[in-house]
């Protein structure tokens, strides 16, 4: 890709929401507005998503096991969020980006594939 058509590619992404994981396993989700040569990226209206802790995936196991061992091994812990509104995210720790597409686009896209 050259120069120009990556320039006009991050300018679509635009207020656009992004999904970015960093290298510490957070994961922010919010709306793309700009970027720099760096590499850093400032998301707006940001909820921060956290994997479950080792503490508290220990203490449900070990309550699980008490209860049920069958239910032991389908063992489900949800992430915790917290919003933090305006974030920039260090070009350094990006590890992944991903469009979040909301189910009306997802609809649009399966539509426009099917034509």
């Amino acid at each position: 890709m050259d120069d120009n058509s990556a320039v006009q590619y991050l300018g679509s992404l635009i207020d656009q929401t992004l999904r970015v994981h960093a290298s510490d396993t957070r994961i922010f989700v919010g709306v793309f507005k700009c970027t720099d040569a760096a590499r850093n990226i400032i998301l707006a209206n940001t909820f921060e998503y956290r994997y479950p802790t080792a503490a508290a995936v220990r203490d449900a196991t070990l309550t699980s096991a008490t209860e049920n061992l069958e239910e032991m091994h389908n063992l489900k812990l949800n992430m915790t969020s917290r919003f933090i509104g305006l974030v920039v995210v260090p070009g350094q720790h990006i590890t992944r980006i991903e469009l979040e597409e909301t189910p009306q686009q997802g609809r649009v896209r399966e539509a426009f594939k099917a034509s």
